[in-house]
């Protein structure tokens, strides 16, 4: 099938090649030149695994393009996917500005019937509004505007778009089900179709059910800090139990990236629109702000004074196997130790480039040992895996003080303190 995909970011790119992995014919749309000429050479502007190969492979095979013409893509293309941005507002609500442009855009082109479907993570009613945008924009367009959530993981985006374990269509007219059912047959996933409402609120509400138990294993580490307790093992225990399950109950620094924090505020932010106050989702905020403030504490406990402290960080994405670092945790910790006069040498295997204006303090180093040179304390703040297999006894000898914070519990904590290290993990 011809589709067209608006907005070549994490998710329309990743989307975008993995259609065309299957078979699709596939038109990525940019407003921005120089991306659309980099992904044209080959050029791949974001890191994730697996992506570089498929999308040089189906551009190669002719079927993956990249334009910044809407009005060309909406011609060739039976079904148009919104991918854009949908950042969040002071108050918490989502900015709804760019999907609203792109249904415009759409609008002038539709000459014949076209599907319309929202990928961009969207508050719910949203479809209603495009639909309502389109109309208003080209009077008596044959359209279907349809919700199709995506539920990718960063550092694993491709691999989630090619194994789904469900994909979730909302419609508003049974007329769009078959070329949905067209376009994702060849993932062979279970399709649940729904009403445009539901499928909006299905992703504001897994990811918030994903964020609080990240919250509430985090509440449980500071329990098992205060009473002896491994949270490692009691997570363990509960996830056992086949109705909670182990994932999403990694104790840490908290969470963070371009969907949790978003989408939480603007579910609290939608319920309370719709005359519900979400008061469990405002905890689940409010632990996950005060996990980074327990972790600096540690720090500051044990160094006293920040200031001139030369402290080591490793990682500064937002989680491993990916270089987005919008709303990281390790970027906001590394914020703070700046401002209270620490020296910070920081190195990522991906995410050095990025987080560079948003740590001007910082010194990037080259290699991870280096964070160590004469470093009065370590910190781990993203899991890669890397990290696990580094020459510890060779860092350590490079520090003045052996004060190891592993704000991911990557490290075996027995392995670090037989080496001579100070280790302090999250909950235990």
């Amino acid at each position: 099938m011809n589709l067209a995909i608006v907005g070549s970011g994490y998710v329309g790119l990743v989307t975008g090649a993995c259609f065309a992995e299957v078979g699709h014919n596939v038109i990525c749309v940019d407003n921005d030149l120089k991306k659309v000429h980099q992904l044209q050479d080959g050029i791949i502007p974001i890191y994730e695994p697996g992506l570089e190969e498929i999308v040089k492979t189906n551009v190669a095979a002719g079927r993956l393009s990249f334009t910044t013409s809407i009005g060309d893509a909406v011609a060739a293309s039976k079904v148009i996917f919104i991918a854009v941005p949908t950042p969040p507002q002071p108050d918490g609500s989502v900015d709804l500005s760019f999907v609203e442009g792109v249904a415009r855009e759409i609008a002038a082109h539709i000459k014949e019937y076209r599907i319309v479907v929202d990928k961009s993570t969207v508050p719910v009613k949203t479809g209603e509004k495009v639909a309502q945008t389109i109309e208003r924009c080209n009077p008596g367009a044959d359209i279907d505007v349809v919700s199709n959530p995506e539920f990718l993981r960063e550092g694993s985006a491709v691999e989630d778009l090619m194994k789904p374990d469900r994909i979730v269509v909302g419609v508003s007219s049974e007329r769009a089900i078959p070329a949905m059912k067209e376009i994702y047959e060849p993932f062979n996933a279970p399709i649940m179709f729904t009403d445009l409402n539901s499928a909006e609120l299905i992703k504001h509400a897994a990811n918030s059910f994903l964020a609080l138990k990240i919250s509430y294993i985090n509440a449980v580490a500071a329990i098992c800090e205060a009473s002896g307790a491994n949270v490692e093992r009691v997570a363990d225990g509960m996830g056992a139990d086949k109705r909670i399950g182990r994932a999403f109950l990694n104790a840490g620094v908290g969470y963070g990236g371009s969907c949790f924090p978003k989408d939480i505020s603007a579910f609290i932010r939608i319920s309370r629109e719709l005359g519900y106050q979400f008061h469990l989702l405002e905890e689940v905020e409010k632990i996950n702000a005060n996990q980074k403030e327990r972790f600096l504490k540690k720090i500051r406990e044990a160094l006293w004074v920040l200031r001139q402290k030369k402290i080591g960080v490793l990682g500064l994405a937002f989680k491993g196997n990916t270089d987005d670092v919008r709303s990281s945790v390790a970027i906001a910790i590394v914020q703070q130790l700046i401002a209270e006069g620490a020296e910070v040498r920081a190195y990522d295997p991906k995410a050095m480039e990025k987080a560079v204006p948003l740590v001007p303090g910082a010194i990037m180093v080259e290699k991870a040992e280096d964070v160590a040179e004469g470093a009065d304390a370590l910190l781990v703040l993203t899991e890669w895996n890397e990290f696990k297999s580094l020459p510890w006894v060779s860092l350590k000898k490079k520090m003045l003080s052996p004060l190891l914070f592993d704000g991911r519990n990557l490290l075996d904590p027995q392995e670090m303190r037989a080496i001579g290290f100070t280790y302090t993990g999250i909950g235990h």
